[in-house]
């Protein structure tokens, strides 16, 4: 592939996985003012938040299905095609939260169609995953590859700092009670338009080269269930093991953490937006600078680096950061903890790849990732409130710890995949 369609496709690739990410988070990021819109009124503020919390890890329930459904889609009809499927899906999610009606209106009715808009977009970023960290891959050059296949972060991040950015805009213009009201709509809104765009832009996007010589080939394995956990079982439980503790952090400091300011630091919430959305700012331009630093020394030294540092460092950072009032301070740690984690999140996706031939790829990526995801990521949230509402919120701290070392353990037992990519042999 030429160099100028290559860079196009990456580009195409990426600005599809940002709005589809944005759709995500955009729930995240505002769910401070809808969750009271959608459950019982309550005196206790955390009890919302942790209803829409399991409304949240609900959506990564579906994942696995959609990682399953879809991988197993994007292997046989290829990642361009699983690529446009998956933004269709987030597009009807979005919309129908964007028009439900609050539990004031029309009862349990509301929680119920926020869980299926929900479900929906977990469906969809099942899907997404796998596609996305299959074609960055597979289209990128094996020189420039872990720096390529970063961009999946790059643009994961920038579609959360654009829902956070959404609501500063939003913050800056309207009041608390309108937020609360009705301006939680608008983000919803404008993703489900955005991902009408997206769609098309998808479909003018190049098939990669791996995927069409399978297509021509017209013979040999095809992807499936079985086939997977049979036939690649060492691989399928090193990216579940390996995704644990690292998608445990991920979530724990780039989205819970807004909340964790909030409810537990007690910043107020315009400037929890600010600490947060800083802090991903720098994450994400962390992100190619690791990709291409993997290129150079292989991707097991990054991976091991962040079990380690993230074993050693996530209870001080915690702690230290629940007693702090300091933004300034709060920004700093929430910072290094990102920026540790960046030796997982940067890379993840090319390390799974470079795990699976060509013809099972997605699915090998996307499956047993999304499992671990709906287990450990979909679930923190609620696993933090939960610690919180029992009086041991310390508890989340070791939880996260143990988690990051158990990830370390797969580390340090697994090949560096930059010197045993199977994309080399497509």
């Amino acid at each position: 592939m030429e160099a100028g369609k290559r860079i196009r496709s990456i580009i195409g690739g990426s600005a599809g996985n940002l709005v589809e990410w944005y759709d995500w988070y955009a729930y995240a990021a505002f769910t401070l003012y809808f969750a009271p819109q959608f459950f019982p009124k309550n005196d206790d503020p955390t009890v919302a938040l942790l209803s829409a919390a399991g409304v949240f890890a609900g959506g990564f329930l579906m994942r696995p299905l959609g990682a399953w459904l879809m991988g197993i889609y994007s292997d046989r009809h290829g990642r361009k095609a699983g690529l446009a499927l998956s933004v269709a899906m987030m597009c009807g999610g979005s919309l129908l939260i964007a028009v439900t009606p609050t539990y004031a209106s029309i009862g349990w009715l509301a929680p119920l169609m926020l869980t299926v808009a929900r479900l929906l977009q977990g469906l969809s970023v099942g899907g997404e995953y796998g596609a996305s960290a299959t074609y960055l891959s597979e289209v990128s050059t094996r020189k420039h590859r872990g720096f390529w296949a970063s961009f999946q972060y790059v643009t994961l991040i920038s579609g959360q700092l654009v829902a956070q950015g959404v609501l500063l805009v939003l913050q800056g213009f309207m009041s608390e009670e309108a937020l609360e009201g009705w301006g939680w709509r608008v983000p919803f809104l404008i993703g489900g338009v955005l991902a009408v765009s997206v769609f098309y832009l998808r479909r003018g996007i190049v098939e990669t080269e791996s995927f069409e010589k399978i297509e021509h080939a017209n013979q040999g394995p095809r992807s499936g269930f079985w086939r997977l956990l049979t036939e690649h079982p060492r691989e399928t439980v090193t990216v579940f093991f390996l995704t644990a503790g690292g998608t445990l952090a991920f979530y724990a400091y780039a989205i819970y953490m807004q909340k964790f300011l909030v409810n537990t630091a007690q910043f107020d919430r315009e400037t929890a937006n600010w600490i947060a959305s800083g802090s991903l700012l720098v994450f994400v331009c962390l992100q190619p600078i690791v990709g291409a630093l993997s290129d150079r020394i292989g991707r097991k030294p990054l991976m091991v680096g962040f079990g380690i540092l993230g074993t050693l460092l996530t209870y001080p950072i915690l702690s230290t950061l629940a007693g702090t009032r300091d933004p300034m301070i709060a920004f700093l740690l929430v910072t290094v903890a990102l920026a540790i984690t960046s030796g997982y999140s940067a890379i993840s996706g090319v390390v799974k790849a470079e795990m699976f031939p060509a013809h099972i790829r997605t699915l090998g990526v996307a499956l047993p990732y999304a499992v671990a995801n709906a287990i450990f990521g979909g679930t923190a949230e609620l696993v933090a409130l939960g610690l919180k509402k029992a009086n041991w919120e310390a508890g989340f701290y070791w939880y996260v710890t143990a988690m990051i070392a158990i990830s370390l353990v797969t580390y340090l037992r697994m090949r560096d995949t930059r010197t045993h990519s199977l994309i080399l042999e497509d």
